[in-house]
This record gives C-alpha cells, structure tokens and sequence, in this order.
C-alpha cells in the first residue's frame, strides 16, 4: 500500500515562509486527490487545503488563502504547500493525506491513508 511522507516542516520567525512536501513512498503518486491538515496542541485538526489529481482544481480553508499555495509537482508525483507570511497562529503539526473521492474535500473524514506529520512552529 503506498505511504505518505511529509517534510519541509520547521522553525520560522513570524512573516516567514515554509514550503511542505507530501510524497509517496512508492514510484508513483495515486490518482486522488491529496489534501493539507493541520493539528495544534489543544485544538482538532483542521482542513487546510486540497489539490485534485490533475492539480487543476485547489481549495483552501479561509484563513490561510492568499498565503498558502498548494500545487502538485510536474510529474504529480509530489504535492507542495507553499506557506507565506507565517503567523504564530499557524503552529501545528501539519499532515498530508489521500482522499478516496475524486474531488478535493476539506471533511476529513473522506481521506484514507495519512502521512506522519511534520511539525511547523511560527516564532513571534
């Protein structure tokens, strides 16, 4: 079964930027679509975005649109979450997943395989 890694997680000062990267254990990437979550300490994770298979189709979650920037690479193999103008409020350890519907979803509940996680932390 194809598993999913995360990395590019890290430090970064307030106003920073981050770019997280979701791949496939495997070869090849599955045609789903993959989406962005986020998890901080004492709160329920939450949607952050989500790419379709093709990558023609992308949803974010209101607080972070027009700073992050999900895509997918040239080969789809890889799906990116660039994060600009990082905020304290962004700390969170952040995971990829796979949906197993054909469209970007933000419920969680319709993404069956899951990454690790990599943790991001936004200094003041």
């Amino acid at each position: 079964q194809v598993e999913l890694v995360e990395s590019g997680g890290g430090l970064v000062q307030a106003g920073g930027s981050l770019r997280l990267s979701c791949a496939p254990s495997g070869r090849t990437f599955p045609n789903y679509p993959i989406g962005w979550f986020r998890q901080a300490p004492g709160k329920e994770r939450e949607f952050v975005a989500a790419i379709n298979y093709v990558g023609s189709t992308t949803n974010y979650a209101d607080s972070v649109k027009s700073r992050f920037t999900i895509s997918r690479s040239s080969d789809k193999n890889t799906v990116f979450l660039q994060m600009n103008s990082l905020e304290p409020e962004d700390t969170a350890v952040y995971y990829c997943a796979r949906s197993r519907f054909g469209t970007p979803a933000t419920d969680m509940t319709q993404y069956d395989l899951w990454g690790q996680g990599t943790q991001v932390t936004v200094s003041s």
